[in-house]
């Protein structure tokens, strides 16, 4: 078998070319319509045009999801649509309702498809099914363990590809299938307009006694009933590729910059540490403290090993924790004055202690000791949202570097 190929989310164009740049084999994004992620900025036909040429240049693959369970009133609007598609190498798409598969392989008949994990497949005879009927791969329900995942492999046609995810947020309900938030909020969650209401506090209120708010607890710690740790299998890679994944998935197709960067930065280092010795493989404890320099919730392992337990959820809270600010990301580097330019995305001073973070390369930190705006005026903050602005580097960087910091929390004094 192949390398396990590392599959990354794009939410929009600058976070496919940041995926590719920092290490991920393959990435995966949504149109303007018919994919599970409406809130992400998500791709016009020209962006698409762009994301293909830019993933072909360097040797990856680009996967476009079209995965809502669609409606009557859908399906003449997504054959218009896959009509404007026509011509643009996709490697393959990403679907979870027979009806869309139908309709692809009726106006892309060349177009490899593969099974979205929405259509939660749970063993080898339905992954045998899926595959008679012409899908390439499939991407299992986040409800399997390894052992399953193996059972299933060694079941299946090896030309049959095994997709799962390894990183990210956690659905409370069966592969991701939930009427929460239609029922409370009428955003459909199947068709990519979830509102998150696992993430909810909630309390109980008696029926003849309105207006009196009981809380909901399972122990001391509060009342997130819901509310799952995020997934991570950094520490696991071998188990990972010994099950025989053919592929590996990071979820977050609305996250930062930032986290595509970092995420994708620290499994590329994992997964290259593993391939090349797989005997003597250690695990680099570095790499999980990098994973968590990014905006995460405590992370849980799944279904991978067991059946969640209250271990894997957070009663707490559902807030992120978050222990450093993105700073900026590096547009261009001129040698001769180690100057590098940078747009801003949070607020930089001269004084601050950053770090540095790049493609397949360690962090490095230093001290901001002097910053110009565009006319070349030294200046002693960049408080303005993507300002441009230049910084002298101890150490040459490129374009797509990332500048972070440790988060203060900011202490405000009532008068």
């Amino acid at each position: 078998m192949g390398k396990i190929e590392l599959l990354a989310p794009a939410g929009d164009l600058e976070k496919l070319k940041i995926a590719i740049d920092y290490g991920a084999d393959a990435v995966y994004f949504g149109g303007e319509m018919f994919g599970l992620r409406s809130g992400a900025k998500n791709f016009t036909i020209e962006d698409i045009r762009d994301g293909v040429d830019y993933t072909h240049k360097y040797g990856r693959k680009i996967y476009m999801a079209i995965n809502i369970f669609a409606h009557n009133e859908d399906i003449h609007l997504l054959e218009d649509y896959l009509l404007s598609l026509k011509g643009i190498p996709i490697d393959a798409f990403i679907v979870s309702d027979p009806g869309i598969y139908l309709s692809i392989k009726a106006k892309l008949p060349e177009a490899e498809i593969h099974l979205s994990t929405q259509a939660n497949t749970t063993n080898y005879k339905a992954a045998e099914f899926w595959h008679s009927q012409g899908i390439k791969r499939i991407v299992l329900a986040r409800e399997l363990s390894l052992d399953e995942i193996t059972e299933l492999r060694v079941n299946t046609s090896p030309q049959l590809e095994i997709e799962a995810f390894v990183q990210g947020a956690m659905c409370i309900s069966y592969s991701g299938r939930c009427l929460m938030s239609n029922i409370m909020t009428d955003r459909d969650a199947n068709r990519g307009e979830c509102s998150h209401p696992c993430r909810w506090q909630y309390h109980l209120v008696e029926e003849k006694r309105p207006g009196e708010y009981f809380p909901i607890f399972e122990d001391e710690r509060g009342s997130y009933v819901f509310n799952s740790k995020d997934l991570c299998m950094l520490e696991f890679i071998p188990e990972l590729i010994n099950a025989g994944l053919t592929s590996a998935k990071i979820e977050g197709r609305m996250k930062s910059v930032f986290y595509v960067a970092t995420v994708v930065g620290a499994y590329r280092k994992a997964i290259d540490s593993y391939y090349q010795n797989p005997e003597s493989y250690r695990f680099d404890q570095n790499l999980l403290t990098e994973l968590k320099k990014v905006s995460h919730r405590n992370f849980t392992t799944g279904f991978y090993f067991n059946k969640p337990s209250n271990e894997d959820q957070n009663y707490q809270t559902s807030s992120y924790t978050r222990e450093y600010d993105f700073l900026g990301i590096v547009k261009s580097y001129d040698d001769e004055n180690r100057l590098a330019t940078i747009e801003q995305r949070n607020r930089i001073f001269v004084g601050d202690q950053i770090e540095i973070i790049g493609p397949y390369t360690d962090y490095f930190d230093q001290t901001v000791e002097m910053m110009l705006n565009p006319e070349g005026e030294h200046i002693d903050s960049a408080p303005h949202a993507q300002q441009i602005i230049q910084i002298k580097m101890n150490k040459p960087v490129k374009e797509n570097f990332m500048l972070r910091k440790l988060h203060v929390k900011e202490v405000h004094n009532e008068q």
